[in-house]
């Protein structure tokens, strides 16, 4: 069994914002692949599953998502190199994808959390690039990360996150 997890913050306030981007991303998923996700919260998370994989939208708030992750992983007994996390990255231009199997939290708090609880950064990842350095500029790290994307982003997000699904799929084939 594999798991996915998507990161973001709970909470209507939250949609469509930066931060929520690993939402974002298995939103689309599901919808593509005209999967639903299930009616109940399970182990503090939203989740769904498509075969022998496992989607997961923590419902902690960003920065204290690593209990969630290592409670599915203890209770499903998944391994670390069956993880995919997936979130968001001021750092790289909005667009751009970068995927790793391993790697390093580089200043991401959701991250930091769930190597912190998993004692490891051994597991995949997906980070999404959301970065807009004037605006970046214009409202500070922690109000731009849980800004809105501009409309001109909107119109390109599909695009982008298409492309994340193609790095989802090669991680859970």
């Amino acid at each position: 069994m594999k798991l996915v997890v998507g990161l973001g913050n709970p909470g209507g306030k939250y949609n469509f914002t930066r931060h929520n981007s690993g939402f974002l991303a298995l939103d689309f998923y599901f919808k593509v692949s005209k999967a639903s996700w299930g009616d109940k919260q399970r182990l503090g998370a939203i989740f769904g599953q498509i075969n022998d994989v496992l989607f997961i939208k923590p419902q902690e708030f960003y920065n204290d998502t690593g209990r969630v992750v290592r409670e599915y992983m203890r209770y499903y007994k998944i391994d670390i190199s069956d993880i995919l996390v997936i979130c968001d990255n001021f750092d790289l231009e909005f667009g751009k994808i970068r995927a790793r199997s391993t790697g390093v939290a580089g200043g991401n708090n959701g991250l930091k959390s769930i190597d912190a609880a998993l004692q490891t950064s051994d597991y995949a990842r997906i980070r999404i690039g959301t970065g807009n350095d004037a605006l970046r500029r214009r409202l500070g790290d922690v109000d731009f990360v849980l800004s809105k994307f501009t409309p001109e982003e909107k119109t390109k997000l599909p695009e982008v996150l298409a492309e994340v699904c193609k790095k989802i799929d090669d991680f859970v084939n």
